[in-house]
């Protein structure tokens, strides 16, 4: 039998994304569903972030809120942390509430994103408004720390680099709640997530440990305008497994 082995792979092995920061970019973009698990509207959305979060050329990352959690199903991925991400982008968007499903493209627009008309015009706005990226390099060290580098780039104001940690897939059966008695499948789900560093846009390199990983998990970073607004650039590594 062969063996087995992971290897971590960024968007487009990274060559297509982690090139000089000014040249014209083909991303990635950043899409964000905030989710949950107690809501009979987000299985469509869920399903077709699974679908996005196959592309090279997107970062799409889960969040799941506990906001639904009183109507009878306890979503085990929600957290406070996650939902006041959701908050925040409410305030710097100007909604007027939260909700789910909602897919937040390239922190720059919103759209519940059970279709993907919608979703399709946002990123075509996030490619006109944003056309050069700031898009950081990340690579596996071979102790297993990850590596984030920048390259210079001109910044009207400070930016935040912020990494995420999340799960492939998971499949749950929901036992109560609008949801009862069916097997949600939700993908990139958010565990963990924390600002590195405010940046400034001169070249910079961070380190992140690798026990701050767990086997199979992806990893993303984020950068973006200062306060949660929009994004600047992002980037991923996910790991495959080969024979």
């Amino acid at each position: 039998m062969a063996s087995r082995r992971s290897i971590l792979l960024g968007s487009a092995a990274l060559a297509t994304f982690g090139g000089p920061a000014l040249a014209e970019s083909n991303g990635p973009w950043a899409i964000e569903l905030f989710t949950s698990q107690g809501c009979s509207s987000c299985p469509p959305a869920d399903a077709r972030l699974g679908q996005l979060a196959r592309r090279p050329d997107i970062v799409a990352l889960s969040f799941h809120v506990n906001y639904w959690d009183y109507i009878g199903w306890k979503d085990r991925f929600a957290t406070q942390e996650t939902t006041a991400r959701q908050h925040t982008y409410a305030r710097t968007l100007k909604q007027r509430y939260v909700y789910t499903p909602e897919m937040v493209v390239d922190g720059m627009a919103h759209d519940p994103g059970v279709t993907p008309g919608p979703i399709d015009a946002l990123l075509v706005e996030a490619r006109r408004r944003s056309p050069r990226r700031a898009t950081p390099v990340l690579t596996r060290a071979s102790d297993g720390t990850l590596d984030i580098s920048l390259a210079t780039f001109p910044l009207e104001g400070p930016a935040d680099v912020v990494l995420a940690v999340y799960d492939r897939r998971h499949a749950t059966p929901v036992r109560a709640g609008e949801n009862d008695g069916r097997t949600l499948d939700n993908f990139n789900v958010v565990r963990r997530f924390e600002t590195i560093a405010r940046w400034n846009g001169e070249t910079a390199r961070w380190s992140v440990p690798a026990d701050r990983f767990a086997a199979g998990q992806g990893v993303a970073v984020l950068v973006q305008r200062s306060d949660q607004g929009a994004m600047l650039g992002c980037n991923k590594l996910e790991p495959t497994t080969t024979g």
